[in-house]
């Protein structure tokens, strides 16, 4: 059965680093373009970060791009991001999601929980 199992969140202080992963099996990883989004309390679920099934092109939300970075795996049906500098606008439940156009699959983790605060 398809599984997506985010892991790596955390209570952390401003400015320090996390980095989130993202265990996939189930279905062809290498196949399905990758991303993270999050949800703050009280918000809508945002895209954070994308990268194509070959890894050759990544985007970022305004907001965390030159701090995150999103890397995959293959392999390892792994996909990961990498948190710098957080902030604690960061604070949300981070989760990944599995996407393919054709044909149409989209499949979610549960999340992770990121906090940052002082």
């Amino acid at each position: 059965q398809v599984q997506l199992v985010e892991s790596g969140g955390e209570l952390v202080q401003p400015g320090e680093s996390l980095r989130l992963s993202c265990a996939a099996s189930g279905f062809t990883f290498s196949m399905h373009v990758m991303k993270w989004y999050r949800q703050a309390p009280g918000k809508e679920r945002e895209l954070v970060a994308f990268i194509t099934s070959t890894g050759s092109i990544t985007t970022y939300a305004d907001s965390v791009k030159g701090r995150f970075t999103i890397s995959r795996d293959n392999a390892k049906n792994t996909v990961y991001l990498q948190m710098n500098r957080l902030k604690p606008e960061d604070t949300a439940v981070y989760y990944c999601n599995a996407w393919r156009l054709t044909p149409k699959t989209d499949y979610w983790g549960q999340g992770t929980q990121v906090t940052v605060s002082s």
